[in-house]
């Protein structure tokens, strides 16, 4: 069949402005990191069920919402312990840990990069209700989950403010699940740990807030989340993408959404939760210059690394 000029001029120009609209979808594509056909990428990710951990959950599912390229694997852990093997040893891409652990295995040479922020405050140093005043903790046991952890810092700047050090005290390390149950029954008299477990005491009425991390450290950074870059050398782009929808997680939780989450995947009871939340922001959680080298100067005061990584060298740039 013969076509007319006509109409063969416009199935070409048809034909041109198809393959021009599928040209500028191709590359607005690929500007997020991802060719049409790219094989969906999955990045697990380790968390201990705390309610530091709540933004990775809202994270996994807007990126699951908005790229089917990219999955996101979140695996509980019972300890740090565990945790930091897994993500040393590279059996998960990432982590959310506590920044101190991570340094220092970083010191240690393992291939580690902090790449974003768990959340920004909310710690709270528990004391038994026959301790009115930081003055009285001279000479009392207090729990910490690790050495290496803010709420280590923590402790030793409230001694410090009241002028005591970590001599005038017994600091034990101890599970975060059981300090509440520690409180109670005066196996300890104090602690500091993630949440829920300081809510936890409170809600309980065994313990009450001596006080609280933005009383003794604006601003504080305790929790981050940390690449194994040996295990996510072939996955940049789901890392791009994933840290674009942990930010903007971070950036639009809701105390309600949030304690929601904690619920629905922490197994928090709602008053807990809720009490923690009063505490913590996920507001920014990109990691800055100058937060990270607060952290870094305080760990080196206090005692926990001699020698921690600089911003440069363990911070991700990108």
């Amino acid at each position: 069949m013969k076509l007319a000029k006509g109409t063969l001029r416009a199935l070409v120009a048809l034909v041109a402005t198809l393959a021009l609209v599928a040209t500028a979808v191709y590359y607005k594509v690929d500007e997020m990191g991802f060719g049409a056909s790219e094989e969906q990428t999955t990045l697990t990710i380790a968390y201990l069920p705390i309610t530091h951990a709540v933004p990775l959950f809202k994270a996994a599912e807007q990126l699951e919402q908005q790229n089917s390229n990219v999955h996101v694997e979140l695996v509980k852990y019972g300890g740090w312990a565990e945790l930091m093997d897994a993500l040393d040893t590279g059996r998960v891409d990432g982590a959310s840990v506590l920044i101190e652990m991570a340094m220092e295995a970083k010191s240690q040479g393992i291939p580690l990069e902090l790449s974003l922020l768990g959340h920004r405050d909310g710690n709270v140093i528990i004391a038994g209700n026959d301790i009115a005043s930081p003055s009285q903790l001279k000479g009392k046991t207090i729990a910490i989950p690790n050495e290496q952890s803010s709420h280590n810092i923590l402790v030793q700047q409230l001694l410090a403010k009241y002028g005591m050090s970590a001599k005038d005290v017994t600091l034990v390390e101890m599970a975060p699940a059981e300090m509440p149950a520690g409180l109670k029954s005066g196996q300890i008299d104090g602690y500091c740990v993630a949440e829920p477990f300081g809510a936890k005491a409170v809600e309980t009425g065994v313990g009450h807030v001596l006080a609280t991390s933005d009383e003794l450290w604006e601003d504080s950074i305790c929790c981050g989340i940390v690449f194994n870059t040996q295990a996510t050398a072939e996955k940049q782009a789901a890392l791009k993408a994933f840290k674009q929808a942990y930010i903007s997680a971070g950036d639009s939780l809701t105390k309600d959404e949030a304690t929601q989450i904690a619920v629905s995947n922490l197994g928090q009871d709602e008053a807990t939760s809720r009490q923690s939340l009063q505490w913590i922001s996920f507001n920014d959680l990109s990691v800055t210059e100058e937060a990270y080298e607060k952290l870094r100067e305080e760990v080196i005061e206090y005692g926990l690394n001699e020698n921690p990584p600089t911003y440069s060298e363990f911070v991700a740039q990108s």
